[in-house]
């Protein structure tokens, strides 16, 4: 599962990470990834699709940069990721991108939240959630999303959303956060997310 939330002052980005086995080494690879300094993407679906079109973003990214000098639009970002998405729906000799991406970012002064399908459909979100347990985390976050909400609450409203569903205990080592302000964006530490975990038990 995983799920988003747009504050008055940033937005918030969590998922579990599932492992397969206890011998996995945990932060070896991360679901929530940087693209710019003030944009950052996490995944439902297949790992190796999402790496790949996270390194297309930050190529993208770079792109626009160098032709106008200036960091790119989330927006921008968004809609280009999803021309991609979209052009592997309709080649051939390839298959769409196996992920939906929910893309967070911070420009003009105020939060954004994307969310990119397989077919290259995107649309905006306020909150929204993904994966085994999107209907219960949609349903949950509608009871406690308010506009005038503030990132921390953001970030408890969050891992409260993701406790709903969640098989077993809720660790650092098991769910990832990453959040966008006005500084840009930033994948918690462990030792952070383990101060929220503490906080709301």
């Amino acid at each position: 599962s995983l799920l988003s939330c747009v504050a008055s002052n940033g937005v918030v980005l969590a998922t579990e990470k599932n492992y397969k086995s206890v011998l996995y080494e945990e932060h070896s690879i991360h679901k929530v990834e940087m693209v710019t300094d003030h944009i950052g993407m996490v995944y439902s679906g297949m790992g190796p699709d999402y790496r790949l079109l996270v390194r297309r973003a930050r190529k993208l990214a770079q792109q626009y940069y160098m032709r106008y000098g200036e960091p790119i639009p989330t927006s921008q970002l968004v809609q280009r990721v999803a021309y991609i998405m979209q052009e592997y729906t309709q080649s051939g000799g390839v298959r769409p991108f196996g992920v939906s991406l929910l893309i967070a970012g911070w420009d003009n002064g105020r939060p954004y939240l994307f969310q990119c399908d397989p077919s290259g459909a995107y649309f905006a979100w306020k909150a929204t959630a993904m994966g085994k347990n999107h209907v219960s985390g949609k349903a949950f976050l509608e009871k406690r999303y308010s506009e005038e909400l503030e990132l921390e609450d953001a970030i408890h409203n969050a891992i409260l959303t993701l406790k709903e569903g969640f098989e077993g205990q809720m660790t650092a080592d098991n769910i990832e956060i990453g959040i966008c302000n006005k500084s840009g964006f930033k994948r918690l530490l462990p030792a952070e997310v383990k101060d929220y975990l503490a906080a709301i038990n």
